[in-house]
């Protein structure tokens, strides 16, 4: 063993599960179904041992239910996990947001302007997987400008747990417009420099997807 090796299995362990966390954050693996390890092994090309190892690290993150004997299972999300969930997120988005106010610099700012423009790009052509990425780009640079590591593990923690609801927080056209709105105030207010304002937005960014999952979740129970 050396340390090629070691970093090309680390690597491959992380490429692994992020891909298996988007094939259930994009919806491929649907809640409550198996996962079909088999399948995901000969279409991924890997042995069952790194994959069931990338499913401990799903299964951690809440994506997964592992049983005993019996595999895994896509996790359902549930309203009351959401709604412990949510409010804590947004808490340290806001605080995030005011924090990025005061750190980040004019190069940073038209970074996460392009990523803004992408996003806008993406919800014009109504590409979810796109606009999804550009707005996890947007929130991903802001949590990185607040200049907080302690925000930033415990936000990473939490938003890993709800990456799945966030992405499926936008079904709806009027909450789509909505997000989108919100966003165009966030970047005003970024470019301002008005923490106060940047953060109280984007707390409320937050609590209307929430509100917006849950009204989901109540259809799908009709």
């Amino acid at each position: 063993m050396n340390l090629t090796d070691s970093i090309k299995r680390t690597t491959l362990h992380e490429e692994l599960v992020e891909r298996l966390r988007n094939l259930v954050v994009e919806d491929v693996l649907k809640p409550g179904e198996k996962v079909p390890e088999k399948q995901l092994c000969d279409s991924l090309g890997v042995s069952r041992t790194p994959l069931r190892e990338a499913l401990k690290v799903l299964a951690s993150e809440g994506f997964v239910v592992l049983q005993a004997n019996r595999g895994a299972r896509v996790a359902s999300v549930t309203r009351e996990e959401l709604e412990n969930t949510f409010p804590v997120l947004a808490t340290l988005e806001q605080l995030a947001g005011e924090l990025a106010c005061q750190h980040v610099d004019t190069a940073e700012i038209q970074r996460i302007e392009r990523h803004h423009r992408d996003m806008l790009k993406a919800y014009q052509s109504r590409d979810r997987q796109l606009y999804f990425k550009a707005n996890q780009d947007i929130h991903q640079a802001l949590i990185r400008g607040a200049r907080n590591d302690v925000l930033e593990s415990h936000h990473t923690l939490l938003a890993a747990r709800v990456r799945r609801a966030r992405f499926m927080a936008n079904l709806s056209d009027e909450r789509w417009a909505q997000a989108i709105d919100e966003h165009e105030v966030m970047m005003d207010m970024l470019k301002a420099r008005d923490a106060d304002g940047l953060g109280k937005t984007m707390k409320l960014h937050m609590m209307n997807k929430l509100s917006a999952l849950v009204k989901a979740l109540e259809a799908e129970e009709c």
